[in-house]
């Protein structure tokens, strides 16, 4: 609704919105004189208000009003890329209530075991362009990969892989950081920018050179880089210059 000066809302509708409560609650709220529009007590909870212009206290707390809700979040391993799950936790479990009440989903998915960057949002449009094909919109993982990782990995990589159903992938970016010999055998980390999502795609592109993916972490998607300081399993919000970048 923000930058349209003149748009009028129900306040229970607003409020409920923002998860203070629900219709019948909100009701109570106003008859023990809770709730405040511009400092005056509201006597009607279905009081036409503008949210860009006038000031809206819940117990002397303002509330913001807003539709739309963008949230970076660093996926921790074992948690699922979904809104609901049976067997396990998923990325709406790491939410506060207060950000839950927004009904976000998590823009694509990263796989359970893998950590790392996820969008959510409740941005429907903005989510679909994200994740549409025609865009290729590249996602840039590192990784740790048993096997030693060569020149020849690089150029098949650029050429595009043959997964194991058959499908060839689009031209990836491959780059060598390092190589560690272990007991084990020979660890290359490397960082990989791929143009589209399919199931364990980076898993799967690494088995058929004959190598295994130990560790899997998505550091970005398009121009936006996962936030160096965003510790594992937390999440904030995205900046308005992140969400520039994000709908580029």
């Amino acid at each position: 609704m923000s930058g349209k000066g003149k748009q009028t809302l129900r306040l229970d509708k607003i409020l409920s919105h923002m998860g203070v409560g629900t219709r019948s609650e909100l009701k109570k709220l106003v008859k023990q004189g809770r709730i405040q529009v511009d400092g005056k007590a509201v006597k009607d909870s279905g009081l036409q208000v503008n949210p860009d212009l006038n000031v809206i206290e819940v117990d002397g707390e303002r509330i913001i009003y807003r539709e739309m809700i963008y949230l970076m979040l660093h996926k921790p391993p074992g948690v699922v890329s979904a809104t609901e799950d049976n067997r396990d936790r998923t990325v709406l479990d790491l939410l506060r209530k207060e950000d839950r009440v927004f009904n976000p989903f998590p823009v694509g998915r990263l796989d359970k075991d893998t950590e790392g960057l996820l969008i959510l949002t409740n941005d429907g449009p903005l989510a679909h362009d994200l994740l549409s094909p025609r865009k290729h919109v590249p996602k840039t993982y590192e990784a740790r990969v048993l096997g030693r990782v060569d020149e020849e990995d690089i150029r098949q990589f650029k050429a595009g892989i043959q997964l194991d159903d058959g499908y060839k992938t689009l031209p990836a970016d491959l780059t060598i950081l390092h190589h560690e010999e272990t007991d084990e055998g020979v660890y290359s980390s490397i960082s990989l920018i791929i143009h589209e999502g399919k199931f364990h795609q980076v898993k799967r592109m690494f088995q058929a050179v004959g190598k295994r993916v130990v560790y899997l972490k998505r550091v970005a998607m398009g121009d936006l880089q996962l936030a160096a300081d965003l510790p594992i399993g937390s999440y904030r919000e995205l900046t308005a210059e992140e969400l520039d970048i994000l709908r580029k």
